[in-house]
């Protein structure tokens, strides 16, 4: 075949995106028992690891736009997962919380990722596998942020 480096099956980006979207799809399930949705648990695991951050650092951790990020935010505050106050420092800054209801949530979810790892691995793909594909990914991650001046 001529242009040789247009056929779908040589590129990167396409087993990338497509991977992503069938491992979010396997998340569904528990994400809806939770009643939220894939980029609200990204979030979520955030604020898990670091409670009462800025959209801004939010934002930062999940290589999003913070106008990508706010109707996120005020869907989750209005489940009643977070609040969103201004900062008593910096007006301009608002601060993302946790709320009771939030915190609980990580108790909830603490067994998703085992969950996942069940219906992954097998005799094809080992979990020494994934996790040399999740270094490898955070690399290529690393490497497209840095030239990115947006991030």
């Amino acid at each position: 075949m001529e242009f040789e480096q247009l056929k779908l099956s040589n590129q990167l980006c396409f087993p990338v995106y497509a991977a992503s979207r069938l491992i979010t799809r396997e998340y569904k399930p528990h994400l809806e028992k939770l009643g939220i949705t894939y980029p609200q648990y990204l979030v979520l695991m955030v604020l898990w690891e670091n409670d009462s951050l800025s959209v801004v650092e939010i934002a930062h951790k999940l290589i999003l736009n913070t106008n990508t990020i706010t109707p996120l935010l005020k869907r989750m505050e209005s489940q009643g997962i977070l609040t969103r106050t201004r900062s008593e420092t910096d007006e301009r800054k608002v601060i993302v919380s946790l709320t009771d209801k939030g915190k609980e949530m990580r108790i909830q979810a603490a067994s998703i990722p085992e969950e996942l790892a069940k219906n992954i691995i097998n005799d094809l793909l080992k979990a020494e596998d994934i996790i040399t594909l999740r270094n490898t990914l955070n690399s290529l991650i690393d490497i497209l942020i840095e030239k990115d001046s947006n991030f």
